[in-house]
């Protein structure tokens, strides 16, 4: 017997599909609910802040906890460990990280300065690596945490290089983090020029006051960024003329690691 779609079928697949789509589309939004700022969640603050009704959000967060995406604590979600554990396969995280690391050392060893590797993550600079010693003080970010792009030394580095479709929605959004967060489009336009020409960006106390930040791009072998390579200065910043060096060897090191992959 020969198969043949008729309007009927076609309309059931059809709504099927929306259906699914929509229901991925909720349970995609539920998880975008996290981040940085609000890493534990009420059902009703990820109702709201996911724009899914109550109901339906209690829905899938309870087929989201039985898979391992999210977890619980009394009334609080998370973010679940199998969640993590899937996006530490990404080779962003996993070859970046692997390589980067030693090297990242090699600069904490030289600095003792906490040591950050950002890559670009739609709007935001992600933080997928840091390295810290005992004694430089309360590290501004943590692992995992979506940085705006225009308050770091590692974000100005990925502006730089970033998509111009990137780079409108960033300059439409210019937050301000301390007093000292550059929000004037034509200065921080001026910055990410000088960044991209000078092959290193410097940032002070625009993300914390107190801090200030140095970073470097890291290019594979046709000149295509891979990530923002920076170190933290807890207080003010010492001799940067000695750091950039330090941070250009090793960014050049992991380029070229990375291209050995091909």
């Amino acid at each position: 017997m020969e198969w043949t779609d008729s309007p009927e079928v076609g309309a059931v697949a059809g709504q099927a599909a929306a259906k699914g789509k929509s229901v991925t589309s909720r349970a995609l939004n539920i998880l975008g609910a996290f981040d940085a700022g609000h890493v534990k969640l009420t059902l009703s603050e990820i109702s709201r802040r996911s724009d899914t009704p109550v109901a339906t959000c209690h829905r899938l967060l309870g087929e989201l906890l039985e898979w391992g995406a999210v977890a619980k604590r009394g009334n609080h979600y998370y973010v679940g460990h199998r969640l993590w554990s899937l996006g530490l396969l990404a080779p962003v995280e996993k070859d970046l990280k692997t390589i980067a690391g030693p090297y990242m050392q090699d600069v904490l060893f030289a600095t003792r300065q906490v040591v950050n590797l950002f890559v670009l993550e739609g709007q935001h600079a992600l933080l997928i690596e840091r390295f810290s010693g005992t004694a430089v003080g309360k590290p501004v970010a943590q692992v995992g945490d979506r940085l705006p792009l225009h308050v770091s030394a590692a974000g100005k580095v990925l502006l730089g290089y970033a998509p111009a479709e990137v780079r409108a929605k960033a300059f439409a959004n210019l937050i301000r983090r301390t007093p000292y967060t550059v929000t004037e489009p034509g200065k921080l336009h001026r910055q990410i020029q000088e960044a991209r020409d000078n092959g290193y960006a410097l940032t002070r106390e625009e993300q914390a006051l107190g801090t200030s930040g140095l970073a470097v791009p890291v290019l594979n072998g046709s000149g295509q960024l891979l990530a923002a390579l920076g170190v933290v200065f807890i207080g003010p910043m010492r001799e940067p003329e000695r750091v950039i060096p330090a941070l250009q060897v090793a960014a050049a090191a992991v380029g070229r690691e990375i291209g050995s992959l091909g």
